[in-house]
Order: C-alpha cells, then structure tokens, then sequence
C-alpha cells in the first residue's frame, strides 16, 4: 500500500492538498478523495510544499476554488490541472 501524496476531502473539490514533504514537480501523486476512500493519480507540476494546495482541474481566472466542498476563494491566474495553487494565483472573496 503506498502513502497518498495529496488528499482530496470533498468529491466536489478542485483543489487537492499536499499531505508529504519534499513533493518535487514530475512525481506522479496518490490521491485519495475522504470522502469515500477512492483514489486516483495525478502528476504535479510544481515543487509544493507540504499543506499547499494542487488544481484538481484546469483553473481560469476568475473560478472559484473549491476545498472540503466549500469556496475558498477566487482563482485570479489560469491554473493547469497538477499545478501549485497559492497566495499567487488564489484571492479571498471576502475584499
């Protein structure tokens, strides 16, 4: 059984979250989604660090990013599927 690289909380979500450290970009990521144990792979794009955040999905400016099926907040940079996603590309709502 290997150790999952990202866990997604909500089936519903867009952004995944980086559980391990050292993640470099070209690792090919288990992913497994909380909600019901199921898991699935992706290649990351980025070196992220560990509690940072992965697109699940290509992301425009202007979607809204979406953890534990709720909104976080406002994609304001085009975002591919595997890439890092931060303070850089990630806004509050809220002002």
């Amino acid at each position: 059984m290997s150790i999952p690289h990202l866990l997604v909380h909500d089936k519903r979500d867009n952004v995944g979250v980086v559980v391990v450290e050292g993640l470099t970009a070209g690792t090919e990521m288990l992913c497994v989604v909380t909600e019901d144990n199921s898991d699935f792979s992706l290649v990351v794009n980025d070196d992220v660090p560990i509690g940072h955040k992965v697109a699940l999905a290509d992301l425009s400016d202007g979607d809204t990013a979406i953890k534990y099926g709720q909104d976080i907040g406002r994609i304001v940079d085009t975002v591919a599927t595997g890439s890092h996603v931060h303070t850089h590309n990630l806004k509050t709502k809220r002002w």
